[in-house]
């Protein structure tokens, strides 16, 4: 499929999704989502795949926000519909089964926050601004954003950012754990790149099983999710990489993975 609004590129194991309407800041409108679901799929059903890193073109947005000359004209039950298609986006990525990295460039606000969010980590430059200004607008968010901040900041931090409507420096995103990683805007892609790469060293059917230990557990008690949790250790014991990765370490060499 060839693109329009998103940048879709796979160097070595990392895939790369760009959002590009820098003209508008990198706002969402329905085709850029279709575009994104679109190129998360093709990237989840890539082998060669292993990370994602997604950002925005340019070093004032990462995503300003969803488009809101579209948004205007919405009546509700379209708006209802609007919502539900962002949301189930935005799974697309949270379910695809790698870890992907947010690279935060610059604004990241409404729908692009909740973007940053749906990712497994976010890196962020010092000079970004983040926040879900949806009240501002007589509306709230509806890509996410009320759901996946409580879970990643806890509570209170979620109702501060959506009932004030704030922008929030990098610095405080960090800080409440939103921004994993926070460089040096000249710093950014290097450092993401890194993560993204030590990443890429460790298990990758370890690193997998994880991922779904800690997105599964989220909905249950703990003392279900830790069920979950020896599953997902049974599964890991009995791969090819275990083994490597145990002999590797008593032998003090770096460990061969070949995923499974």
């Amino acid at each position: 499929m060839s693109y329009e609004n998103i940048l879709c590129e796979v160097e070595g194991s990392i895939g790369r999704v760009t959002v590009n309407r820098p003209k508008v800041l990198n706002a969402l409108n329905h085709q850029t989502l279709s575009e994104l679901a679109h190129a998360f799929d093709e990237l989840g059903s890539n082998d060669d795949v292993r990370c994602l890193i997604v950002t925005g073109t340019g070093d004032k947005a990462f995503v300003a926000g969803a488009d809101i000359n579209e948004l205007a004209k919405m009546r509700a039950m379209e708006a209802k519909d609007v919502a539900f298609f962002g949301q189930q986006v935005f799974a697309r990525l949270e379910k695809i089964g790698k870890p992907s990295i947010a690279m935060i460039n610059g604004f990241a606000l409404g729908g692009g926050l909740e973007l940053a969010l749906a990712c497994t980590l976010r890196t962020g430059s010092t000079a970004a601004k983040v926040g879900l200004p949806e009240v501002s607008l007589g509306i709230i968010p509806g890509y996410g954003g009320t759901q996946r901040l409580a879970r990643i900041a806890g509570p209170g931090v979620a109702r501060e950012w959506i009932l004030t409507g704030d922008m929030i420096s990098a610095e405080e995103a960090h800080r409440v754990g939103v921004i994993n990683r926070l460089f040096a805007p000249e710093e950014l892609e290097e450092g993401t790149q890194k993560l993204a790469k030590k990443i890429l060293s460790r298990g990758p059917v370890a690193v997998r099983l994880g991922m779904e230990a800690i997105n599964r557990g989220m909905n249950m008690s703990q003392q279900d999710g830790e069920v979950i949790e020896s599953d997902m250790f049974g599964l890991a014991s009995t791969t090819e990489d275990m083994r490597e990765g145990m002999a590797a370490f008593l032998e003090k060499r770096k460990a061969q993975f070949v995923g499974r």
